[in-house]
């Protein structure tokens, strides 16, 4: 693997501080098993939201400051200030090292801190609130040469992970509808829960190699950062790029950076030279069919089965669009009575679980089965065969701010018509598959609106709706872990699969890659979302009722 589009650096001879030395750059794609890439700057347009957030915070605070002191107001400054002191770091290890840049002590305070107390943590919460407020007012843009590369990357089998210091990583990935397109995200939240420190320590980086299965040695960091050049460098990561958008590469290639690019368009898989900005598709290494789409599942049976072989099944299912069609109100979504068959008699056979965000008491009667184990709310909820309850109590604390959340915007949408808010307890959604196009962005805004005063709850999407959860860090791919773990259905003799038809399923394929077997429902395969397409329910019957046929024949061997 070649990355051009820079020459290779070399010692300066100029008086300047020595560049030092890179390992060769000229790693093949042979040599790596996956890509580590920073978010903000690289990803997502965001640095510049996020400079001009803690300038916003630190310009305020340091004017009162003054005043109260009778001292000169010396305002923040992005150029030189946010670049050494900020950027990359944690928050409040961003907030501690700007101060005592300025000679400025005080108290480290907590997390929990309100933005107007003056503290590391209140400080840095204040400038969370104002970033927060922006990208909910503005959106999220992407680079659209990440995308592509990130693309084109898992095109060729590469596993790809996001890193980021920011604990509100999977809002802006979300915001940016590109949060499918990662096996794994270590963001702000994951390092807490994990103890892990954050750039340049390489822990963060570390531990999203884990979650791929690469060795450090076998993954290639991408950074805007000098911490985060620091971490790679630390990590000995088999390759360290940098991207300096400003022009200025000469920061990151004395952090250590391998090779610098200003975009990620100069980066080309393969042997060939830089050409016209697109992987080179002729030579042997660029594996363009290596992650080809899902095949059809029914045409595959019999590799299914041979992949089942004599393990025990555990069968994760989504409601909406998975078992039923979708239709234009969620009270409109009935099983079929031959889907439930089919259910029934899967169940005898191994663990069957619903995995939805409705409220779970709502899918148990839609489904109507008391051999099954339902997970409601994303997992939060859940209740197994003869009234067993397994409780994630995580997201208990959350039931009052999702009904008031609910309650607000059901006040906002009041004059829109075809909207539909549902509360979920754990979560709750607005449907507007029945609003008018043009009434749609009115929607989202009132959506929008009520989020922002309800820090505890994160937007995600999906088809035709808009919802709300708790801002933690739990998905249905956590969900599906957390079950196997709860039911006893973790070993080398189970094999978990999933059918699921939208993005909130996508979770469950990523976190069951390389465990078990992922099934998307849809008309259209995507690259590498699934290992199977199932092109509709009356699809997804005629599978489940396959396995169904199957297992009940190796049970009677």
């Amino acid at each position: 693997m070649t990355m051009s589009g820079m020459e290779n650096r070399t010692v300066e001879e100029d008086g300047q501080q020595a560049v030092p030395e890179p390992k060769d750059p000229a790693a093949r794609l042979d040599d790596l098993d996956a890509v580590l890439l920073d978010l903000d700057g690289v990803i997502t347009e965001t640095a510049e939201v996020h400079a001009n957030s803690w300038k916003e915070m630190f310009d305020a605070f340091l004017r009162e400051r003054a005043s109260r002191l009778s001292a000169g107001f010396v305002p923040f400054d992005i150029d030189r200030d946010y670049k050494q002191f900020v950027d990359g770091k944690p928050r409040y290890e961003g907030v501690a090292s700007f101060l005592e840049s300025r000679g400025i002590s005080l108290p480290q305070g907590h997390d929990r801190d309100p933005p107007d107390k003056e503290t590391v943590c209140g400080l840095g919460n204040r400038k969370n609130q104002l970033f927060l407020k922006a990208i909910r007012q503005n959106g999220v843009t992407t680079y659209p040469s990440s995308v592509d590369f990130i693309h084109y990357i898992r095109r060729l089998g590469l596993k790809v992970a996001v890193v980021t210091s920011s604990r509100n990583g999977r809002e802006v990935l979300e915001a940016a509808g590109v949060a499918q397109l990662f096996d794994a995200t270590v963001d702000g939240i994951v390092a807490r829960e994990c103890w892990l420190d954050g750039k340049p320590s390489p822990d963060t980086y570390l531990e999203a190699a884990r979650r791929v299965g690469a060795r450090p040695e076998r993954a290639a960091v991408v950074e805007d950062a000098v911490s985060g050049i620091e971490a790679g460098r630390a990590g000995r990561f088999g390759l360290v790029v940098g991207v300096s958008r400003d022009g200025n590469p000469r920061l990151l290639q004395r952090a250590g950076a391998d090779l610098v690019v200003s975009d990620l368009s100069e980066l080309h898989l393969g042997d060939g030279d830089a050409h016209d900005g697109a992987p080179d598709k002729t030579d042997g290494h660029a594996l363009e069919n290596r992650m080809p789409p899902a095949p059809p599942a029914l045409e595959k049976l019999d590799d299914i089965k041979s992949r089942i072989g004599k393990r025990r099944l555990a069968v994760f299912l989504d409601y909406d669009g998975t078992l039923t069609p979708i239709v234009a109100r969620p009270d409109l979504a009935v099983l079929s009575d031959s889907m439930r068959s089919t259910l029934r008699a899967l169940a005898r056979a191994c663990t069957v679980v619903i995995v939805s965000g409705r409220e779970r008491g709502n899918v148990a009667n839609l489904v109507g089965l008391e051999e099954i184990v339902y997970a409601g709310s994303h997992g939060f909820d859940i209740v197994g065969p003869e009234g067993t309850e397994i409780q994630h109590e995580e997201g208990e604390g959350f039931v009052p701010e999702v009904k008031r959340a609910a309650a607000e915007i059901g006040h906002r949408v009041a004059g829109i018509e075809g909207v539909l808010v549902e509360d979920k307890k754990l979560a709750l959604a607005v449907h507007f598959r029945l609003v008018k196009p043009h009434d749609v962005p009115r929607v989202e805004e009132a959506v929008d609106a009520v989020m922002a005063q309800h820090p505890l709850l994160r937007k995600t999407g999906g088809k035709k709706v808009f919802e709300l959860r708790p801002n933690i860090d739990w998905d249905k791919g956590k969900a599906v872990l957390w079950l196997l773990e709860a039911l006893d259905l973790e070993g080398d003799e189970v094999l978990p699969i999933y059918l699921g038809d939208d993005e909130t399923d996508f979770d469950a394929f990523r976190a069951l890659r390389g465990k078990g077997l992922s099934f998307l429902v849809a008309e259209q395969p995507l690259d590498g979302a699934a290992d199977y397409l199932l092109r509709n329910p009356q699809e997804a019957e005629t599978l489940l009722a396959e396995l169904s046929a199957f297992l009940r024949g190796e049970l009677a061997q």
